[in-house]
C-alpha cells in the first residue's frame, strides 16, 4: 500500500506549473468515443454509442436507439477537457451532457454544441465541439471510480478504485482519502486475482456477488488493454454497477504512451490535433517538448526540477513564465 502523500499524488492531477511540467512527458489523449471502441474490442462492458458531427443525425441516431431498441439516451460533447457536463459554450449554451428525451431534442441539442467551444475548468480559454456522442443512459445501483496508472512510488502500474464513483475523485481523496484503495501490481507477476478480489471488495461489490465476478474479470481485461495498448492511464468514472448485477464503464479517460507510437499506429493515427495548443503539436513533429504559459518571460530548461525552481524564482521576482 502507498503512503498517503503518494497515494494523493497519483490520483490527484496537477495544476498550474505542475500541470505544465507533467505535460512535458507527452501522452496521447483521445475523444471518450475512441476510448469506448477500444474498451469494446477487448472485452469490456460499455453502453451501446454512436458518435456524429451532424445535428441532424444526431436525430436519427436518437430515433433509432428510443424506438427500436426502446433506450433512453444521454448527449455529450467530445472535447478533451474534464468538467464538460458543467462547462458553457461560449455561444452561452449551458453544459456539454445533456439527458436526451426525444430525437428533436437530441439534434437541438448537437446544433447548439457543433461548432462552438466550450468552456470549462480545465479548458478555460474554450475547445472547439466537432463531434457529439449518443450514449445509452444506465441507470445504476451505485457508481464507482476505477483506474490503472503509472505509478513512479511504486515502479509500476498502479490499480486504484473508490466506493465514490461518479464524482471528483481529486475531491473525494482530498476530503475522505479512507475511500482511496490502491493496489501496485508487479510488472513481472502481473494482475493476481487476489488483487482483484480485494479491489471489489473494497469498492464495494462484496465477495460472492454477481458483480463482484463481473469487476474481477473486467480489471484483468482492463489491464490486458492497458498492456496491449502501452497505457500510462486508463481512469473509468463513473463505472456503473446496475439492478442485474453487470459491471458497466459509463465514461472513461485513456491515455497512450508517446513512446509507443510506432507499435499503436491506430490509435495515434486518431489523434485529434484541433483539440491542442497548435504550438505544442508543431513542436512535437520536432521531437520538442513546449508548454504554452502565459507570462512574459520564457524559460529553455533541462528536467522538470530545474524547470519548476526557474520559475519559482521568476516569480519571485515579480516576472510572470
Amino acid at each position: 500500500m502507498l503512503a498517503k502523500s503518494a497515494l494523493l499524488r497519483s490520483v490527484a492531477r496537477p495544476s498550474s506549473f505542475g500541470a505544465a511540467m507533467a505535460g512535458a512527458v507527452r501522452s496521447l489523449n483521445v475523444h471518450e468515443y475512441i476510448s469506448m471502441e477500444t474498451m469494446n474490442s477487448h472485452g469490456i462492458a460499455t453502453p451501446e454509442c454512436h458518435v456524429t458531427s451532424s445535428s441532424e443525425e444526431a436525430g436519427r441516431i436518437t430515433k433509432e436507439m428510443m424506438t427500436e431498441r426502446g433506450k433512453d439516451l444521454v448527449i455529450k460533447a467530445q472535447v478533451l477537457s474534464g468538467g464538460r457536463g458543467l462547462g458553457t459554450f461560449k455561444s452561452g449554451f449551458y453544459g456539454g451532457v445533456h439527458m436526451v428525451d426525444t430525437p428533436e431534442q437530441a439534434a437541438e441539442y448537437a446544433k447548439e454544441m457543433l461548432g462552438q467551444d466550450l468552456v470549462t475548468k480545465q479548458a478555460p480559454n474554450g475547445i472547439l465541439c466537432s463531434k457529439v456522442l449518443l450514449m445509452e443512459r444506465i441507470y445504476p445501483k451505485s457508481e464507482k471510480y476505477l483506474s490503472i496508472l503509472m505509478d513512479r512510488d511504486s515502479g509500476g502500474p498502479l490499480m486504484v478504485g473508490s466506493p465514490k464513483g461518479g464524482t471528483s475523485i481529486e475531491d473525494v481523496a482530498a476530503s475522505n482519502p479512507e475511500f482511496i484503495f490502491t493496489e501496485p501490481i508487479d510488472i513481472m507477476e502481473g494482475l493476481t486475482e487476489e488483487a482483484c478480489a480485494r479491489m471489489a471488495n473494497n469498492i464495494g461489490l462484496p465477495t460472492g456477488s454477481v458483480a463482484h465476478g463481473k469487476a474481477m474479470v473486467l480489471m484483468n481485461n482492463l489491464y490486458a488493454m492497458f498492456l496491449a495498448k502501452d497505457c500510462t492511464q486508463l481512469e473509468v468514472n463513473p463505472l456503473s454497477e446496475t439492478e442485474a448485477g453487470d459491471v458497466v464503464v459509463c465514461d472513461a479517460k485513456v491515455n497512450f504512451d508517446d513512446n509507443a507510437e510506432w507499435r499503436q499506429k491506430d490509435i495515434f493515427a486518431r489523434r485529434d490535433t484541433t483539440q491542442e495548443d497548435s504550438r505544442e503539436v508543431e513542436a512535437s513533429k520536432y521531437d520538442l517538448n513546449y508548454i504554452g504559459l502565459d507570462g512574459n518571460i520564457g524559460c529553455m530548461v533541462n528536467g522538470a526540477g530545474l524547470a519548476m525552481s526557474t520559475m519559482d524564482i521568476i516569480q519571485l521576482k515579480g516576472g510572470s513564465p
